[in-house]
């Protein structure tokens, strides 16, 4: 319901107003679109000031105060990834924290503990080779791990054994028209 409409039903018990066709009824639609703007204006804000709702400068607001951007670029990925990196704090260093983080930025990465004192290993499990955009995950990835840390990035290749599984020759292989890069990521 428009503000002016209400303005008029609050009004018309009174009796004593012309709400229609005059001077009052002009300025109750003045009123009530005024109402309306601020009522839409109220309506953004209310939606942009939660990060469970925001949708443009609510988000890019809240991105503003980070070192890092998140990697998502779907609404959805992108809220969630800005609250894994709120929530990285001073408790934020046990291993299911740091992977809650990482998957919490959008990021498809594990981190893992080794044997070594001190290396934790960084695996993209669902990416073939390098993944897309790995800088930029790599500069995000080194600000949530602990800077004593070293960390070890390791990436997975389709091995001969699985290629001997899916392909009965050599040619069949080459009539797919591959780059060496791309047959080295052929593992689905």
């Amino acid at each position: 319901m428009k503000h002016a409409d209400y303005l008029r039903q609050m009004l018309a018990p009174l009796g004593v107003y012309r709400l229609e066709g005059t001077c009052n009824g002009g300025e109750l639609e003045a009123v009530g679109a005024a109402l309306d703007g601020c009522a839409a204006a109220l309506e953004t804000v209310e939606r942009e000031m939660l990060l469970t709702t925001a949708e443009g400068d609510g988000l890019e607001r809240i991105e503003a105060l980070l070192a890092r951007r998140p990697v998502a670029s779907v609404l959805e990925r992108r809220r969630a990834a800005l609250a894994a990196l709120l929530r990285i704090g001073g408790d934020s260093f046990t291993l299911s924290a740091i992977n809650d983080n990482l998957a919490g930025c959008g990021l498809n990465a594990v981190a893992s503990e080794t044997e070594e004192p001190g290396v934790v290993e960084v695996r993209f499990p669902e990416v073939p080779g390098i993944p897309d955009g790995f800088a930029e995950m790599r500069a995000i990835i080194e600000d949530i791990l602990p800077c004593h840390l070293e960390i070890r990035y390791v990436y997975w290749y389709i091995t001969w054994a699985m290629l001997q599984a899916r392909f009965q020759t050599w040619g069949e292989i080459e009539s797919l028209g591959l780059s060496w890069s791309a047959l080295e990521k052929l593992v689905r």
